[in-house]
């Protein structure tokens, strides 16, 4: 077990009534290893609950074990918990602001207090993992495309080397082809790393093709978790909650309730096309 929520619920500092929390409640088991997506409209605590788990956030109640230890115990260290839980936030800026490429991605391990070699090697290997050419290590990282700096933002991550690595909406203000990049990118880094991933996102269709399980958050409490293809199963549910399902299953829903017949939920183009196929053949 990687890590555990236990009952948490978070209410800012600044909020007078007793019942408006942020986090209300919150229980979740996250495996080594898994692909897990995190969807819910804005305002509903997706972010919030990403910053509790690399302790950026304290709970007002209830608590977080991360391989069964408690992260607020007073002799747990919360600097180690951060090199082994990577958030990556949605607007890279955020966390670049070193001079060069290099330096930005060398932060974190070297914050690690690792041997400079050690540092140097992490961060040459988390720019080739993100595909960052060497011709731009000394280059600032400001002058650099959306999605460039996002890789950035990952490789500074990844040269810490987590055994989590959180995304907040990753593709945020990316054209396709950069969105597209950086999935297949965060896709590879699962598959290869072998890391847990914890992808944040409004875009169903990138939960559908992506991720494994998904969890749906709503006013601050988790409200479904599951299989992605029994969450999106919910389809009613989903939309009273402000969300939706792929569009290409909206599209065969229809279709079943005019008669065709499919062999299983189509959650992606690529699974309807085969569908499609078979039923025409």
């Amino acid at each position: 077990m990687l890590i555990i929520i236990d009952h948490l619920s978070y209410k800012y500092k600044d909020v007078v009534e007793k019942d408006e929390y942020a986090l209300r409640d919150i229980n979740l088991k996250i495996e080594d290893g898994e692909f897990v997506g995190l969807i819910g409209h804005t305002g509903s605590g997706k972010s919030t609950l990403m910053q509790h788990l690399n302790g950026l956030v304290k709970a007002t109640e209830g608590t977080i074990y991360y391989n069964g230890e408690d992260i607020y115990e007073s002799d747990f260290d919360m600097r180690a918990l951060r090199g082994k839980v990577g958030l990556v936030f949605q607007y890279p800026e955020y966390q670049l602001f070193e001079s060069t490429i290099f330096k930005d991605i060398s932060f974190g391990p070297k914050n690690l207090g690792l041997p400079q070699l050690e540092v140097d090697l992490r961060s040459y290997q988390a720019m080739k993992d993100v595909g960052l050419s060497e011709e731009l290590i000394d280059v600032s990282p400001f002058s650099l495309s959306g999605g460039q700096k996002r890789r950035v933002a990952i490789a500074g991550v990844l040269a810490m080397e987590p055994e989590v690595l959180i995304l907040d909406e990753p593709t945020a203000g990316l054209d396709p082809k950069g969105r597209e990049e950086i999935l297949h990118l965060i896709r590879r880094l699962h598959k290869e790393k072998k890391c847990t991933i914890i992808l944040v996102s409004h875009s169903m269709e990138d939960m559908a093709d992506y991720v494994q399980r998904l969890v749906v958050m709503h006013e601050g409490r988790i409200v479904l978790d599951g299989n992605k293809r029994d969450v999106f199963a919910h389809e009613e549910e989903l939309c009273m909650l402000g969300l939706a399902v792929p569009q290409v299953t909206t599209l065969t829903n229809q279709l079943r309730k005019k008669g065709y017949t499919f062999t299983k939920d189509i959650l992606t183009v690529a699974e309807a096309k085969e569908e499609l196929l078979l039923l025409f053949r």
